[in-house]
């Protein structure tokens, strides 16, 4: 990475920052320093002091909790050009989930005590940062409430669909999640079983509505997802799925 030039390229793009004038981009770009982990990594661990802000240039980390069951939980993906550990901005915390890179990825970061000045200098990039700490709120509350009361099978359309808009490419015969997606990922992000994600995914796969192959998903009806995930189609799975869900939302 040639430092100055890419890196305002990289922050200029984030949605996030798209608001900030050229004062702020040009502040965070000369304080920024990059940080490389390859696939398997972790840019930070779940209960590690939060201490850096990251933005991601290259490559896909994963955000992963573990319950106090012991259970996996991946919260989401992180694509290029997002930020990720927003907590680090106050500092005095802990993150709350780890950062693995699914890829060779690069990061962008900026320490506790980097960010706190900066924002000190542009208020702009303060209410960005607290604009996206109010936005995972949300995102967690709504994720928790996905959980406890709706069926499986709407949580994992929702998924698809959250996973579209974040990383999304249009193709011939559809959108292609240009990520690494396994089942046991959105196993993960549904708080169901592989098995039960493959029973759907297979149906769903014979009436058309997508095509699954090895950590890949093409989305080939987009609109007819979207009424699965507001519950305003037929279920296209069995009682016997949903109920097998149902113990492990």
């Amino acid at each position: 990475m040639k430092p100055q030039v890419q890196v305002l390229d990289v922050l200029s793009q984030a949605p996030v920052f798209r608001e900030l004038g050229e004062a702020e981009l040009s502040g965070m770009a000369g304080a920024a320093r990059h940080r490389a982990a390859e696939r398997g990594a972790f840019f930070f661990h779940e209960g590690d002091p939060a201490v850096r802000l990251y933005v991601l240039c290259e490559g896909q980390v994963r955000l992963n909790q573990v319950s106090v069951e012991g259970q996996q939980i991946l919260l989401r993906f992180v694509s290029p050009g997002d930020p990720f550990g927003w907590i680090g901005c106050v500092g005095g915390s802990h993150y709350a989930a780890s950062a693995e890179a699914v890829d060779d990825s690069i990061a962008l970061y900026w320490d506790s005590e980097t960010m706190a000045s900066l924002m000190e200098r542009h208020p702009r990039l303060a209410m960005a940062a607290l604009r996206m700490l109010a936005l995972q709120v949300q995102e967690m509350q709504e994720r928790y409430r996905e959980l406890a009361t709706e069926r499986v099978e709407r949580r994992i359309a929702r998924a698809l669909l959250r996973l579209s808009a974040q990383t999304g490419r249009k193709v011939p015969g559809g959108i292609l999640l240009d990520i690494r997606l396994s089942r046991q990922d959105l196993a993960e992000m549904t708080g169901t079983t592989v098995y039960t994600v493959s029973r759907i995914l297979s149906r769903w796969e014979q009436a058309g509505l997508v095509k699954s192959r090895r950590e890949r998903v093409l989305i080939r009806q987009p609109d007819t997802l979207v009424s699965v995930a507001e519950d305003s189609a037929p279920a296209l799975s069995s009682e016997e799925d949903d109920e097998l869900a149902g113990g492990q939302a």
